[in-house]
C-alpha cells in the first residue's frame, strides 16, 4: 500500500506545491490534496489546519506545508500536540529534523529556496529514518508543557 502525503499551501506556496506534489507522486506516493488549488490569496491556517489535525490524529504519518515564508503554516500545525513540524531551508536541515526531532511536518518557504532545493528538502525528509536513541528521550519531552 502506498504512503499518502498530505500537502497543503497557502497562495504563495501554490507553485511548489504543486511542483512537489507532482514530484513525491512520481516517487509512488499518494498525495492528499488540501489546497489551496490555485495562486488567488488566501489565509494559509484555512488549509495548514487541515495536514497538522491529519497527521496528528494518525490519519496520516507525515505531511508537507508550504507558504511564502513557511512560517505560518509551520506555526499552524505546530498548534497540534501530536505534529513535529520542521521549517527547512536546505536539504542538511531536513535531514538532521528528521534523524533528531522525528520531524513528522515539513514547512518550505516558497519565496526563499529554488525548486530544485525544495525538491532536495523532500528527499531527505521523506528518505531519512529517525535514530530514535538519545534523541527518543528529547522527542518525547517536546509535548510536555512545564506545569
Amino acid at each position: 500500500m502506498k504512503e499518502i502525503i498530505p500537502i497543503a499551501c497557502d497562495h504563495a506556496g501554490y507553485e511548489l506545491k504543486e511542483l512537489v506534489k507532482q514530484y513525491i507522486q512520481d516517487k509512488g506516493f499518494e498525495v492528499m490534496d488540501f489546497g489551496t488549488h490555485s495562486s488567488e490569496s488566501v489565509d494559509y491556517p484555512d488549509f495548514a489546519h487541515h495536514v497538522g489535525k491529519s497527521v496528528n490524529d494518525k490519519v496520516y504519518q507525515r505531511g508537507i506545508v508550504v507558504c511564502g515564508s513557511g512560517n505560518g503554516v509551520q506555526m499552524t500545525v505546530n498548534k497540534y500536540p501530536g505534529v513535529r513540524c520542521a521549517l527547512c531551508w536546505s536539504p542538511e536541515i531536513a535531514r538532521l529534523a528528521r534523524q533528531h526531532n522525528d520531524a513528522n511536518v515539513l514547512s518550505m518557504p516558497a519565496r526563499f529556496i529554488s525548486t530544485e532545493t525544495a525538491l532536495s528538502i523532500v528527499d531527505e525528509y521523506l528518505n531519512t529514518p529517525f535514530e530514535g536513541g538519545r534523541h527518543q528521550r528529547r522527542v518525547e519531552k517536546i509535548s510536555q508543557l512545564l506545569k
